[in-house]
């Protein structure tokens, strides 16, 4: 490989937009099984909806709560057939002034398999919606496609809703009837007293409801302090009720020990440190404090640029975590450093906000969402012009996993990892009497880049067999937020040779470049949520005694950085896990910042993913996948594998990087709206000429996306993303116009037929299914030179979202921003493709020392 001291090719020209139309699809999918009687199914479901009215007037007239303003109506349970979907929309038919509400969906494992459970709102007066459309079904049973069909086909059985249903959490975590907790109350909006009223039934049951609450779209949450006996009452009384969730608390971070250190080595580094400049990017670390005057933190960090989500809480490190992490996000894994003599020359510099409180203040439980919210606001009012990348180290505890709740469940978005898209997405926090509010209108110029930690696996499973630990263990809140670079951990640290410490038998248990004992993984998610971890970066290993029943966390697999002198006066420390991975990453992106100041959020994020790479460990796993099934598995194990500098910020003579950001315009009315087509400047003249050398090429999609959180099933009008992207590639065999035509029905004559899809030579890693999860999509082809020279044509477009099926709230006519990433390497080959490329696009061809 020749050495990478070219800069990334940023393109100038905007791709070539054209009106688009999305082909059909392949058929209309396997039709749903139809009851054996469809008469005695009807009267089954007449006779559950009587019951269900009758069972919903006796209560109410024995309720002992009254709240003014409330609908009087009745919460409905419908569940489906094992294996089969609710017809959502139909249950939701948004028909008249009151009309019957889809309020959350949840899927239920069974000993029969999945089911889905809707609970819907039905005003009084409406109950005829169902009504009606039963009578007509019966009276067309007899007919192959009787009306309504897809509706009540679908539905088993109907029921009066409790408590328990509007629990959209995995539902072995429900709490006991009795016992006192806190919860996350999710209120629809209605007309803006959705709060008042809440409030004043909470007052009548004697429920402590806590003073800040926060607001998205259709949304409000709001914590309560009480028992599941004492929110039922509410069923009777209140029409605001959506969903039930369990509040998150931070995971206690432990503080590892600290490694021997001398005072004068951190005084000696100091004096070779250069900060940069105040008007640089800056690591914006969101966690415990920072100790602003520790000799290698204190150039870098101005006591104006520290900061508390609550200014009672002081902006002091109260635990040492946030030191931890400002060293590695400051100066990347340093040790090395100390026992150099060269000058450092920083090229970003620090911010801190406190998230978390000091003890005793451990509850009530904050709603971290607003908490973080705050925190994201605090520096942007001090410094609003700032390039900044906020690095959270911190995730929520749950009880997940082996022995948790079904993994249908894990991996939905919580008020913590929406807030997080959110912030993302461009939307700005107005806080009002009651809380926060995410503002309706997105900002493009206010988008955000959240680093996430994907969670630590609890020190008391670790086994031999990590993977499979890891495997099983989720990453944890808000680490699913789609917007989010979501880092786990491996490690290269596999050797206890040079231990001071007696850890004579004891070994490593992973081996070099394999995942982290520590990270957790997605491998149990559903296939609908995005794939997290999207990178990896090292985070420490740990040991194994000698009779393999003890681990520990010896030094010398961790991470030296900064340290916060709480006990002790020492200034340095060992940290491990993914914190310590995701503070490393911050470096990376801040990084990248700092070289390419034109840069997008979302395009940091795109370089930092297609800068990675498997390790050795990592490739074994993936070239042993040889179902589709065990691929996806390894990929929502590591990710895409280990970002490198080099890679995220040069391109070399044979390993060629462009760079395209662009703004699309997804829907409108309804439908489809547009199409990007990117005409690349190509080597195609000298790929040609490589024949049949092995090349390979990479493309990164990405873009953020608008959050809908409620848990309404995850389809059309409730899909969670306001808009999804896809990209595809021109094929060796087809022309730009066939290509278009490929793509987009609009690009065909009325009397055409879609062409044929053009044979796919070469060899995608991921492919089109496993690629295209959350909002992130990057894959690598490898094929033939002669092959790839035809490929300089990329498609971008547009598929479906929550804006489409919601016109009101749809904001293409704003624009939706993404970024695309293209790389072409020539490895088995001595030639110049960065050169031709860079003259056609105008680019002075300088050749540069790097500085990292």
């Amino acid at each position: 490989m020749q050495p990478r001291n070219r800069v990334h090719l940023i393109l100038r020209a905007r791709a070539s937009a054209e009106p688009y139309t999305r082909p059909p699809g392949g058929g209309g999918g396997a039709q749903i099984p139809a009851p054996t009687d469809r008469q005695s199914h009807i009267q089954h479901l007449r006779d559950q909806l009587e019951e269900v009215e009758a069972t919903a007037a006796s209560s109410r007239t024995d309720r002992p709560y009254a709240v003014d303003g409330a609908i009087d109506g009745v919460y409905l349970g419908f569940d489906s057939f094992p294996g089969i979907h609710l017809a959502l929309e139909s249950l939701d038919p948004r028909a008249g002034r009151q009309h019957p509400e889809l309020i959350s969906v949840q899927e239920v494992a069974t000993a029969s398999g999945v089911v889905e459970h809707a609970t819907v709102f039905v005003p009084d007066g409406t109950m005829g919606y169902f009504i009606s459309r039963l009578q007509e079904y019966a009276e067309t049973a007899a007919q192959d496609n009787p009306r309504h069909r897809n509706l009540i086909d679908r539905i088993h059985q109907i029921s009066l809703a409790t408590i328990e249903t509007l629990w959209t959490d995995p539902p072995g975590e429900f709490p006991e009837p009795t016992t006192v907790v806190w919860w996350e109350v999710w209120l629809r909006r209605r007309d803006g007293e959705e709060l008042t009223r809440f409030r004043h039934f909470a007052s009548q049951a004697d429920i402590q409801v806590s003073g800040q609450t926060l607001g998205f779209g259709e949304r409000v949450v709001v914590l309560a302090h009480a028992t599941a006996e004492q929110l039922a009452g509410a069923l009777d009384v209140l029409d605001d009720l959506a969903e039930l969730r369990r509040a998150h608390e931070l995971t206690p971070i432990i503080a590892l020990e600290p490694a021997a250190e001398q005072a004068d080595w951190v005084t000696q580094l100091a004096t070779r440190t250069r900060p940069a400049d105040t008007d640089a990017p800056t690591v914006c670390v969101l966690d415990t404090g920072v100790h602003r005057t520790h000799p290698l933190l204190a150039g870098s960090l101005s006591e104006s640029d520290s900061h508390a989500s609550d200014a009672s809480w002081g902006i002091h490190d109260h635990d040492g975590h946030g030191t931890e992490m400002a060293g590695l996000a400051l100066y990347g894994p340093f040790g090395d450093e100390l026992l150099s003599n060269r000058e450092i020359r920083l090229r970003h510099r620090l911010e801190s906000v406190k998230l978390r409180p000091p003890p005793p203040r451990f509850n009530p439980p904050e709603l971290y969402a607003a908490v973080t919210a705050t925190a994201t606001s605090r520096v942007e009012i001090a410094a609003p012009e700032r390039r900044r990348v906020f690095s959270l180290a911190m995730t929520a505890s749950d009880s997940t996993g082996p022995d948790g709740a079904s993994a249908i469940m894990i991996g939905q978005p919580t008020s913590w990892s929406a807030s997080i898209d959110a912030l993302a997405a461009g939307r700005s926090v107005a806080t009002t009497s009651e809380g926060l509010v995410f503002v309706e209108a997105p900002d493009n110029d206010g988008r955000r880049l959240f680093l996430v930690s994907a969670g630590n696996v609890d020190s008391s499973r670790f086994e031999t067999d990590h993977l499979q630990r890891s495997d099983l263990e989720a990453v944890q809140d808000p680490a699913q937020a789609w917007n989010a670079l979501t880092v786990g951990a491996y490690t290269r640290k596999d050797s206890l040779a040079t231990a001071r410490r007696d850890w004579n038998g004891w070994t490593p248990v992973a081996s070099r470049g394999e995942l982290s004992p520590h990270s957790r993984t997605s491998v149990a998610y559903h296939s609908a949520w995005p794939v997290k971890p999207d990178v990896v970066f090292e985070g420490g290993n740990i040991a194994r005694s000698p009779d393999g029943t003890s681990f520990d966390t010896p030094e010398e697999l961790q991470l030296l950085t900064t340290r916060a002198p709480l006990r002790d006066s020492r200034l340095l420390s060992v940290t491990c896990a993914t914190s310590a991975a995701t503070a490393q990453a911050a470096h990376l992106a801040a990084s990248i910042m700092a070289d390419y100041p034109s840069l997008w959020p979302e395009t940091v994020r795109a370089l930092i993913v297609h800068s990675a790479e498997w390790t050795d460990a990592m490739r074994i796993h993936v070239d042993d996948a040889t179902k589709k099934a065990d691929l996806r598995a390894v990929h929502r194990r590591y990710g895409m594998g280990v970002p490198d500098l080099e890679r995220a910020t040069r391109s070399a003579g044979d390993a060629l990087t462009l760079i395209a950001q662009d703004v699309i315009h997804p829907f409108r009315n309804g439908e489809t709206c547009e199409m990007h087509l990117h005409d690349l400047p190509w080597p195609a003249d000298i790929l040609a000429d490589l024949g049949d050398a092995t090349v390979r090429l990479r493309v990164t999609l990405s873009y953020f996306i608008e959050p809908n959180p409620g848990r309404r099933g995850w389809k059309g009008r409730y899909s969670y993303a306001s808009h999804n992207l896809r990209f595809d590639i021109r094929r060796a065999t087809e022309s730009t116009d066939d290509f278009r035509k490929r793509l987009n029905r609009r690009a065909l004559a009325e009397e055409e037929n879609r062409p044929r899809s053009a044979d796919d030579t070469g060899r995608w890693t991921l492919g089109p299914t496993l690629r295209t999860a959350g909002s992130l999509h990057t894959d690598i082809w490898e094929g033939t030179a002669a092959d790839l020279a035809n490929r300089g044509a990329i498609a971008v477009y547009p598929v479906t979202g929550w804006w489409k099926d919601n016109k009101r709230r749809d904001g293409s006519d704003l624009g939706a921003r993404y970024a695309l990433v293209v790389s072409i390497e020539t490895p088995e080959s001595e030639v110049d493709i960065w050169t031709p490329v860079a003259q056609q696009i105008g680019v002075p061809v300088l050749i540069e020392i790097s500085h990292h």
